[in-house]
């Protein structure tokens, strides 16, 4: 079983060393990069802070960043509702941060989550209304994503710490042709500890209209940065795998 535990993050640490030499290879491959903190006020209700960059080349030509935070409420164990707000920024292509800056905007949002497992399987899904306010006008937009994660069997201090995970979602507005993005993720995850969790995948993202990232491929990292409850007297220490 120790040689299961060490085995599995090596090989996940081997296939991003595949990876990124073939991503450097398509220029048409971008980077999605994800910082998510969280904690929880009580048992019920949590916060939420989150920070994303992007680039349409693999780590060259950054074009979008985002930050936004949010409030959470626990209805039961397969409910969850969220409100949120954020800042969100668009520049041109061909450049870092090339101006002129193509959208400026704020938004706001509610959302609701459903989940259920079996086993080693979760199924969740995502119901979003968005408020958006931009620089070209106000939208409403609309998305629905549905994910799958299957715990893979591997156990270290009873817990499964990896899984593969894939999810598709769909984005709506209430103008005609109704129809705007699609995004299709697979990827795998590692909880090092009970405060963070480490994901990547490949993300592929079609748009219906002309946009900067039409059609576009990106390799996804995130961390997951998970306080519990705020009044612990003791957290876990980031990367305390043991």
């Amino acid at each position: 079983m120790r040689f299961s535990c060490l085995f599995l993050p090596t090989g996940w640490l081997f296939l991003l060393s595949l990876l990124i030499p073939a991503a450097r290879a398509q220029e048409s491959l971008g980077s999605w990069n994800i910082l998510n903190i969280s904690a929880l006020v009580t048992d019920r209700v949590g916060v939420f802070g989150e920070a994303q960059i992007r680039s349409l080349r693999f780590y060259d030509h950054f074009h979008y960043y985002e930050y936004k935070g949010g409030i959470s409420w626990k209805v039961n164990s397969q409910l969850s509702l969220l409100g949120g707000a954020g800042r969100y920024d668009t520049y041109s292509a061909g450049g870092d941060f090339r101006s002129p800056r193509l959208t400026k905007e704020y938004r706001t949002w509610l959302q609701a989550g459903l989940r259920n497992g079996m086993g080693r399987w979760k199924v969740d899904h995502r119901y979003r209304a968005e408020q958006r306010f931009t620089n070209n006008g106000y939208r409403n937009r609309f998305r629905y994503r549905i994910g799958v994660t299957w715990e893979l069997p591997f156990q270290r201090n009873g817990k499964r710490p990896f899984y593969v995970n894939a999810s598709n979602e769909t984005f709506f507005t209430n103008r005609p042709p109704y129809f705007e993005r699609n995004r299709l993720f697979a990827g795998m995850g590692w909880e090092m500890s009970e405060l963070l969790t480490i994901q990547c995948g490949y993300l592929h993202q079609f748009d219906y209209r002309l946009t900067d990232e039409i059609g576009r491929d990106f390799l996804q990292v995130g961390a997951y940065i998970d306080f519990g409850r705020l009044d612990s007297k003791t957290l876990p220490v980031i990367g305390d795998a043991d």
